[in-house]
């Protein structure tokens, strides 16, 4: 088969559907400011850019986090993101505090380290959420909620979330079009939680690979056997619907237990803005 490929994008439409998003939620929650995460990458120089078209670039508080074991050169392309958008970025070491933590838990395995960088990044954005006041924008895309990357009350938590539902591949197209610099844009992704890791080589897969299987199961609600059928290697299809069904727990609120007649998200489903 010819090389895989997801959805295309209208660029400009998307980003007046997000950059109205953001400022209008924003403003419903009654803040002024957004805060982010600038990790070097591609989603969150996206999220960054959306954030600052709508409340202004002095509105947007960008951090970044690094810890002993990141890429010095996420903090270069973090800068590139923050000059291109006309903000100021914030960096605060998280290593001191992450390796503390690390040091009380015994003997640890990379995903767990990893665990820990991201939920302290989360720690630190979310006192500045309370001290400027400000929301916390999200930077997951759609690939990455659906495979079920990333980390519970790490980088999964957010106030708000404008690439969530925009496959890899869109959130690169998005990104041309609004000027995040080549660099973040073509570099392997990674969550730089240890060093050399990439998400890809993590996943088994290639973004590519799964934003095309993905749009075929999600958007068109093919089978698994259609999407063999047009060409797509079996053991990869197979594996990340399995990986979708496996992750379901990530994408949804805790369970409550059922105790009473009108129980908070089985019949108690008001929408979020009810009563304002």
């Amino acid at each position: 088969m010819s090389s895989p490929s997801g959805p295309r994008l209208d660029t400009d439409l998307a980003e007046r559907v997000l950059v109205a998003f953001l400022r209008d939620e924003c403003r419903r929650a009654g803040f002024e400011r957004l805060a982010i995460g600038l990790s070097g990458g591609v989603d969150s120089a996206v999220a960054a850019l959306l954030a600052a078209r709508a409340v202004g670039a002095t509105n947007v508080h960008a951090f970044a986090l690094p810890a002993r074991e990141s890429d010095p050169a996420s903090m270069e392309h973090a800068r590139l993101v923050a000059a291109a958008g006309g903000f100021a970025l914030t960096v605060r070491e998280i290593g001191p505090a992450a390796e503390a933590m690390i040091a009380s838990l015994g003997e640890t395995t990379p995903h767990r380290r990893g665990n820990v960088y991201s939920r302290m990044r989360m720690v630190a954005l979310y006192d500045a959420s309370a001290a400027l006041p400000a929301l916390v924008v999200g930077t997951s895309n759609k690939t990455e909620l659906l495979l079920g990357y990333g980390t519970l009350h790490g980088d999964l938590a957010s106030a708000l979330n404008p690439l969530g539902d925009l496959w890899k591949c869109q959130v690169r197209e998005l990104a041309r079009h609004l000027g995040v610099p080549d660099v973040v844009v073509d570099k392997p992704p990674s969550a730089d939680l240890w060093p050399g890791q990439t998400d890809e080589a993590d996943l088994g897969f290639t973004y590519a690979e799964a934003d095309a299987i993905l749009h075929r199961l999600v958007d068109w609600r093919a089978s698994p056997e259609q999407v063999i059928a047009e060409g797509f290697a079996e053991a990869t299809v197979r594996k990340i619907v399995r990986t979708v069904m496996r992750t379901q727990f990530k994408r949804r609120p805790p369970m409550i237990a059922k105790l009473s007649a009108r129980t908070i998200g089985w019949e108690f489903r008001y929408p979020r803005d009810w009563g304002t």
